[in-house]
């Protein structure tokens, strides 16, 4: 038998503004033979309820339904999940899409907003799951997606991946995180350096970025659009829940709905692939890859998994 691997994604009504239910399941069967890494031992194996209430949109309901709602299926709501750049050759993507009173729609990066999550948390559960350091297996796995492994090669060897963390006081935990996703033709890798303290708050201390956007232009826009786009999602992935109370919105301004402040805004370095590809963009493709990245890096500091967002510890 070869490797196969199975993702269904079935949604589910929740009283939240963003109601996502993903459950991903995941066989990987055989050899992943590439970068030393050994035979799996059969099966590495994760069935996971995944992605409580992470945020989606949905175009049901909407002025967009009509023209973008082709046989049923919202294709950006499968964005960034359809067409995986790993090498897992039986993949199966569900959509299901409940009808809902409030019309949820676009965020930063659309489908990739919640796509990005649920796939990159899920990679590294598997290498989890299979005794792997999740860089080399998603090398491994990234074989036949040149710009995919090339971004993760740079965002791995610029965020130390292989040097320990220390810990700068006693009782605290660190962790590094890597995600990597393409949207809008743009593939982006980032590692994610956390701090948990005992009193279990966090903070994100640094991010290595690393992008291939074709030709860049202009390289002092594709930074400023790299450190916004994970200033963005940071704050979303911290803070970034609508709920509603007797069919009203709770949240009124930025005291209750918090943008990422000053004070909590990560170092952040910006690594651009050199390449003779035709420019892509770079307005939206590193929001979605900062919150898996945390997820990850706050897994590998505490032992916790996050399958939701807002991430709360």
């Amino acid at each position: 038998m070869g490797r196969a691997a199975k993702l269904s994604a079935i949604a589910r009504s929740r009283r939240r503004v963003a109601p996502l239910r993903l459950r991903l399941v995941a066989v990987v069967l055989g050899k992943v033979g590439e970068g030393g890494l050994a035979e799996l031992a059969a099966v590495a194996f994760a069935a996971l309820r995944h992605l409580d209430d992470a945020l989606r949109q949905n175009l049901a309901g909407t002025a967009f339904e009509g023209m973008m709602v082709k046989d049923g299926i919202d294709s950006t709501s499968v964005e960034g999940a359809s067409n995986l750049p790993y090498a897992i050759p039986n993949l199966g993507v569900e959509l299901h899409s409940p009808k809902m009173g409030v019309p949820v729609q676009w965020w930063r990066s659309v489908g990739s907003t919640h796509t990005a999550f649920s796939t990159e948390t899920f990679l590294d559960e598997l290498a989890a799951a299979a005794g792997k350091d999740p860089v080399q297996l998603r090398r491994a796995l990234l074989a036949k997606a040149p710009r995919h492994r090339r971004v993760l090669e740079m965002a791995a060897t610029e965020g130390d991946w292989t040097t320990p963390l220390v810990s700068a006081r006693v009782g605290d935990r660190r962790g590094r995180g890597i995600a990597v996703h393409e949207s809008f033709n743009t593939v982006v890798a980032q590692v994610a350096e956390v701090t948990v303290k005992k009193d279990g708050t966090w903070r994100v201390d640094r991010v290595m970025c690393a992008v291939d956007c074709g030709v860049a232009v202009n390289p002092d826009i594709v930074r400023a659009q790299m450190e916004s786009g994970i200033a963005f999602g940071r704050g979303a992935a911290m803070y970034g829940a609508i709920t509603l109370k007797d069919g009203a919105v709770e949240q009124s301004n930025f005291h209750d709905y918090m943008p990422l402040r000053l004070t909590e805004m990560p170092r952040i370095g910006v690594y651009i692939a050199r390449s003779d590809d035709k420019p892509t963009g770079v307005g939206e493709p590193s929001t979605p890859v900062i919150a898996p990245a945390v997820a990850n890096a706050l897994a590998a500091a505490t032992g916790k998994r996050i399958r939701s967002l807002p991430i709360r510890l």
